[in-house]
């Protein structure tokens, strides 16, 4: 969050289990050429990691920075089952929860579940299933192979991440993207509580071009949670953006960061 940080505001990310530089990630089965036989079977290092050791690490990391001033803790997308977790465990240490088109579970217990719904039925994370490399039960994780050079593929990747973005943000945002991802973590209950995480004031800042999270599966979400405490409602924000924001849009979310009352 350098943007932020250019803005004079304190930023640390959240490194979750299995994702850091030194948890073996990338292999050089992964480098060009590619070795399909090892990455079908090599086991991945995200392996029993579930969202208990992504709450953990987010916990852990939220306790170190709460004596230095308030608190905002932000994600996006399945990232949001994290932002439950921790908002239950340690509401009195968060100041505010922003929910960047992220999964917020309230009525239904795992992103999964709301996936199903008739609001995200027109999702297209079905389109990351033609990038996936190796059996989940043989790995232990979901292996998406982003360095593939299938264009079919990777033009529905794109429509599901980043419909109309130049080829250029979109290879930039896939040279980020770590192969593995984590068996559980989607299905795993991460519902909010009122008597913790409904404490909290919140925000969502809705992505009205999102495939991967339906605006009408936000607009599901931000509508329980109010239910759920409607003394504490979400203060909404909305960006013309797809899932995954370009550069100029995101200029737009950190104006809205910038603007929050904690970074005041």
């Amino acid at each position: 969050m350098d943007a932020l940080s250019l803005r004079g505001h304190r930023t640390v990310g959240v490194n979750l289990p299995g994702h850091g530089v030194a948890d073996a990630q990338f292999a050089h089965d992964y480098q060009c050429p590619q070795d399909p036989t090892s990455l079908a079977t090599r086991p991945s290092p995200m392996a029993g990691v579930g969202l208990d050791a992504y709450e953990a690490a987010a916990v852990e990391v939220v306790r170190a920075v709460a004596p230095f001033g308030p608190v905002v803790l932000y994600g996006g997308s399945m990232g949001g089952a994290t932002l439950n977790r921790v908002g239950n465990a340690v509401p009195h240490l968060v100041d505010r929860v922003v929910y960047d088109t992220a999964f917020c579970c309230v009525d239904l217990p795992c992103p999964e579940d709301y996936l199903s719904t008739p609001e995200g039925s027109s999702t297209l994370a079905g389109s990351l299933a033609s990038l996936v490399v190796a059996d989940p039960a043989v790995v232990g994780a979901v292996r998406a192979n982003y360095r593939t050079g299938d264009q079919d593929a990777l033009a529905r990747l794109k429509e599901a991440l980043m419909a109309g973005a130049p080829d250029s943000e979109f290879y930039a945002l896939l040279a980020h993207l770590q192969p593995d991802e984590s068996l559980t973590v989607g299905r795993e209950d991460s519902r909010v509580r009122a008597d913790t995480w409904g404490r909290i004031p919140r925000t969502f800042i809705r992505h009205t071009a999102d495939r991967m999270i339906p605006l009408a599966l936000q607009d599901r979400m931000i509508a329980e949670a109010d239910r759920l405490t409607p003394r504490n409602r979400f203060d909404v924000h909305t960006v013309a953006a797809p899932h995954a924001a370009t550069s100029e849009q995101f200029r737009e979310i950190v104006d809205i960061l910038d603007r929050l009352p904690e970074c005041r």
